[in-house]
């Protein structure tokens, strides 16, 4: 998680939605990634997404965790379920609550942290982007 928090960190100081990721297996890293919205202007480069793409082609995720300080989109969840990523640990669901229910419905085990950190850089980019974040999830 502490990555995924470095990431959220380098795309607030960017300009850009403090989400970030990290994917690893049996410990090793195998890519992290960022929101990246605002910055290539791309609508679907969450950080959860961003970082997937960094980890390139694989023949499968098993034995895989996915890290992200927020909890995932309903476009991030698909993912999650479209690469079969077993497991899930999500920094915060307060400042947004995704839909955490439908990934563990689904056979992902999902850990929830509640990390402080987590929700304070989310908050402060609210406060200070509250239109960014309206027109990326916050709106709805």
């Amino acid at each position: 998680m502490a990555l995924a928090r470095d990431e959220a960190r380098a795309s607030l100081r960017t300009g850009g939605v403090p989400v970030g990721a990290a994917l690893a297996e049996a410990g090793a890293v195998i890519a992290t990634g960022h929101n990246e919205r605002v910055q290539l202007g791309d609508p679907v480069s969450h950080g959860e997404i961003a970082c997937l793409r960094r980890a390139g082609r694989r023949t499968s995720y098993a034995g895989t965790t996915l890290y992200t300080t927020l909890s995932p989109c309903q476009m991030c969840s698909g993912a999650i379920l479209l690469f079969q990523i077993p497991r899930v640990v999500v920094g915060e669901a307060t400042t947004f609550r995704g839909d955490l229910a439908f990934l563990t419905d689904r056979g992902v085990e999902v850990v929830l942290l509640n990390d402080p950190a987590c929700v304070e850089l989310m908050l402060e980019f609210q406060r200070t982007r509250p239109e960014v974040w309206s027109e990326d999830i916050g709106g709805r």
